[in-house]
């Protein structure tokens, strides 16, 4: 430094504009310091990796680090490894050069301490620099003497602030002193502390040994312990995943699809959760996906090969269910994958078994009979048309019993699929109860949590707040079948993870009986889709009742195109209406619903039945009444055994005694409760008849209402032909009688009171089996009745009026004359006997009375008549004499006849005056 250069003053300023302009500057270019690394090392709580980052200089102060190296500007220039760091420096260099190029005022700041106190020059080199600029910028290179010009003014410059320094420093040689010595006691001072800090340096890190490097290990080891634990865990369940798929090979190959369709979904929350990002299982989920779309396959496929088996077993009369835990895990497993609808192939199958029973029942019947030849009768129904009534209705009864057995074990079989249903059910519900259960509990420890909250905001420690043992440990990633594992599970192999543990659990096979072990808890259907799952299968069982009497009425109908059913008489249609309802009875008491198609057919062919059977009995009934003479028939004693089962109240028809009524003579009356009834071959007929359609009431209660209303229709037909016969005088015609006679007319009567007296008993009969909405029907039986009655009433007059006709023939040439009796009387008296001997036997003795008094009210009204016209009174003269002796001869004759003797003729009427 020249100090003989002039100087100009330099400019002091008080305000410290230009030091803070300093300052902010320089914190935009320079980066900030690095903090020091701390003395005092921490506890180590991560991976011990992390703990040796930076050095301690209370361990690390005697051992080299990285913060001892040293190199010098050529090695690292000639470090072929880092050429960039070169290239980066330069490029920073460049980049403040050119800042400071851009002619920016920057101020140098130079702070001198003296005398305890910082003076501060302040040199403006821009200014210098501007002077210089403008002038090499203004000439150029054109003249090389203004380079040595330059140079010359530059020196001045330097002259000039180095005499402002020198200056300045001799203004304050005093202060400057006294910082130099200063500045020796403080190097005294370090010195001293850095040995002290040396020293106690020395026996932290003595402490260090002692006292913390052991605990310090222990923590390292610690943690090193529980990430190898994690490590082998996670291997020992990355082993487990990998042996998923054979496990599942082998789980499918026994058929436990539940156990591996857990262990699928077991694998597949393991592989989301805790092994997920593994390279090496990238494509197992997708895998395990493929695999479980695979088992779903397999199931359904499995499912109907069960179906198939189950049903097309021998039908013999064994209802167990074939392989139960098989089917058991087949439910359960289409269960968990929602398949709901597994119960259509199963309905499916039935159709075609219950086509197979009948194809197989009528191939072994048709075998067995020598008659058809399967040569030349092909078809199965041809051979089945070619059977007689008892071979095919023991094919039928066949029929019947092995549907009934198919009914049982499909029962059985539909039970134990609902039963699972309701057990999934069953465990939903439980589930729930728990849930509620679990929700109320969290609650009060909620209220729990709070009071502990209060008592520790409040000051107080938690464990002041519960005693000994209260205090719940805490458990990190625990579940309800898991154990935490313990310090020792390195060396117990048992001790696995949460999804580890449960994946075992999963590919366990299910024990006999455990059908609850195979209700997973992802089986997440609903309990409205149960409930219908569980009717859709009871609509089945109802199906397959359905079915079976579906193919049986195709099996009725098949048989009855050639009319083979119509012509069955009353025992085989009984016969065969029994095994039909007899096998409707046990297909509903198995199934617990009616099915109506086959009751419906049976129905159909009791209407055909009916009819056919109405027709033959009523084409019977008018050939018999065709034939019918009229005249009095002998009762035999099957006839009279008849009538007595019926005032028993027994109304069918007894069974034959050939021995017994051989033995028995005819009766000419028939005895009805004590009274005689004269009757002809065909009303007895009639009778049975009638017995026959009581019968067929009792043996088919189906046909009720059709037997009332056509045996209204035969009683009706037996009332209006035999009026047409008898008084009509049909039968003069239709059988050649010469004439109907008063014998003809009682008998008919008489027959007609026969069925009268029935009526009442058949009425009670029907009324017995109808619904109480049919009961209208029964008033047939009181029109009926009222019909025959007026029959009977149409008859007697017919009785009376032959009489009237005669009385008026004979009276009208009546005189009053000698002698006495007159010939007109004792004609009269002739008639009256043949008519008491000809209605006396056959009538009751009331009727007969009743029949003579309007008979003779007939004779006296004709009598009178004839009296008014020859002018005869009562006034005792002669010719009243002569008639009192005609009319005292006639009333001695009429009441010396058989039962007439008390009847109150009251003759004085014919002399009675007309007012």
């Amino acid at each position: 430094m020249a100090s003989s250069h002039s100087s100009s003053p330099v400019p002091q300023s008080n305000s410290s504009d230009a030091f803070f302009k300093k300052e902010a500057d320089a914190t935009k270019r320079f980066r900030p310091a690095q903090s020091l690394p701390d003395v005092c090392p921490k506890e180590p709580t991560g991976n011990p990796s992390n703990l040796c980052d930076s050095p301690s200089l209370v361990v690390d102060q005697q051992r080299w680090t990285i913060y001892h190296s040293k190199v010098n500007l050529p090695a690292a220039l000639n470090d072929p490894r880092s050429p960039r760091n070169i290239l980066h420096y330069t490029n920073r260099k460049s980049l403040r050069e050119r800042r400071f190029m851009k002619g920016a005022r920057i101020f140098v700041l130079l702070k001198i301490p003296l005398t305890g106190h910082y003076y501060t020059l302040t040199i403006n080199p821009g200014q210098i620099w501007s002077k210089y600029l403008s002038t090499a910028g203004g000439k150029g290179n054109r003249d090389a003497a203004s380079s040595k010009l330059l140079q010359e003014k530059l020196s001045h410059y330097l002259d000039i602030v180095e005499v402002n320094i020198a200056h300045q420093i001799s203004l304050r040689s005093e202060a400057f002193f006294h910082a130099m010595t200063s500045q020796h006691e403080l190097q005294d001072y370090l010195r001293k502390t850095s040995q002290a800090v040396k020293l106690l340096r020395e026996k932290i890190s003595k402490i260090d040994k002692v006292m913390c490097e052991g605990s310090l290990r222990v923590l390292r080891l610690s943690l090193t312990r529980n990430n190898c634990i994690k490590a082998y865990n996670k291997l020992k369940l990355m082993a487990t995943v990998h042996q998923t798929q054979p496990t599942v090979q082998l789980l499918l190959s026994t058929s436990e699809y539940v156990g591996a369709l857990d262990l699928i979904a077991t694998t597949q929350e393991v592989l989301q959760q805790e092994l997920q990002g593994i390279h090496s299982f990238r494509h197992l989920g997708s895998q395990l996906c493929e695999l479980e779309k695979l088992i779903d396959k397999m199931m359904i496929a499995e499912f109907s090969t069960y179906a198939r088996n189950d049903l097309n077993r021998p039908l013999e009369d064994d209802c167990q269910i074939l392989e139960e835990e098989r089917l058991v895990s087949l439910v359960f497993g289409l269960l968990k994958q929602r398949k709901l609808n597994f119960y259509e192939i199963y309905g499916d199958e039935m159709i075609n078994t219950a086509k197979n029973i009948i194809k197989q029942c009528v191939v072994n019947t048709v075998s067995q009979i020598e008659e058809i030849d399967t040569e030349v009768v092909v078809k199965l129904a041809d051979q089945m048309r070619m059977m007689n009534f008892p071979q095919w209705f023991d094919l039928l009864k066949d029929i019947f019993s092995k549907f009934t057995i198919f009914l049982k074990r499909v029962k059985a079989t539909l039970n134990t699929i609902r039963n699972v249903v309701f057990l999934v059910l069953d465990k939903n519900q439980k589930a729930r109860e728990l849930e509620d259960a679990f929700q109320k509990s969290s609650a009060k420890e909620s209220a729990v949590d709070g009071e502990v909250a209060y008592l520790t905001h409040e000051g107080m420690f938690i464990s002041d707040a519960f005693g000994d043992g209260d205090l719940p440990a805490p458990q990190r990633n625990a579940s309800p079948n898991s154990e935490p594992c313990s310090s020792d599970s390195v060396s117990e192999p048992e001790c696995t993870t949460d999804s580890s543990s449960s994946k075992e659990h999963a590919s366990s096979s299910v024990p006999p009986g455990g059908a609850e072990m195979m209700i997973g808890e992802d089986m997440k259907l609903t309990d409205l889709e149960l409930v219908r799952l569980a009717n859709n299968i009871q609509e089945l069982l109802y199906n397959a009742s359905d079915i079976c009497h579906d193919r049986s009425v195709k099996f009725l109908m098949a048989r009855a195109k050639d009319g083979f059913l119509e012509k069955l008489n009353s025992n085989e249609f009984l016969t065969l209406s029994r095994l039909m309802e007899g096998f409707i009875l046990d297909t509903e008491q198995i199934c617990g619903r009616k099915s109506m198609s086959l009751r419906g057919a049976l129905q159909s062919q009791a209407n055909r039945f009916v009819n056919r059977f109405h027709e033959e009995r009523k084409t019977k009934l008018s050939l018999l009444l065709d034939n019918e003479r009229w005249k009095q028939a002998e009762v035999p004693a099957e006839f009279q055994d008849l009538v007595d089962s019926v005032s028993d109240g027994r109304i069918s028809l007894p069974e034959k005694k050939p021995t017994a009524t051989e033995e028995r003579k005819p009766a000419e009356f028939l005895i009805v409760e004590g009274q005689k009834y004269a009757t002809v071959g065909t009303v007895l007929l009639l009778i049975r008849i009638i017995l026959e359609y009581c019968q067929c009431v009792d043996n088919i209660p189906s046909i009720t209402t059709d037997m009332l209303t056509r045996l209204s229709d035969l009683l009706k037909y037996f009332n209006s032909r035999s009026c047409q016969l008898v008084l009509g005088a049909g039968a003069l015609q239709v059988v050649g009688l010469k004439t109907i006679t008063t014998k003809n007319l009682a008998l008919s009567s008489r027959c007609l009171q026969l069925i009268v007296h029935y009526i009442p008993i058949i009425r009670a009969h029907f009324e017995a089996r109808l619904q109480p909405k049919q009961f209208s029907m029964l008033r047939h039986f009181d029109h009926i009745t009222k019909d025959y009655h007026d029959h009977i009433a149409e008859i007697s007059a017919k009785l009376v009026a032959i009489m009237d006709s005669l009385f008026d023939k004979l009276l009208s040439k009546y005189e009053v004359k000698a002698p006495v009796p007159s010939a007109c009387f004792r004609n009269i008296c002739k008639q009256m006997a043949k008519m008491h001997e000809a209605i006396y036997d056959l009538l009751p003795e009331e009727q007969t009375q009743m029949l003579f008094l309007r008979i003779n009210a007939s004779y006296k009204l004709h009598l009178k008549r004839q009296l008014a016209h020859l002018n005869v009174v009562n006034d005792g003269g002669p010719l009243n004499g002569l008639v009192t002796s005609d009319v005292a001869f006639y009333t001695g004759n009429l009441q010396a006849l058989k039962g007439l003797n008390n009847l109150d003729l009251n003759m004085a009427e014919i002399w009675e005056q007309k007012r």
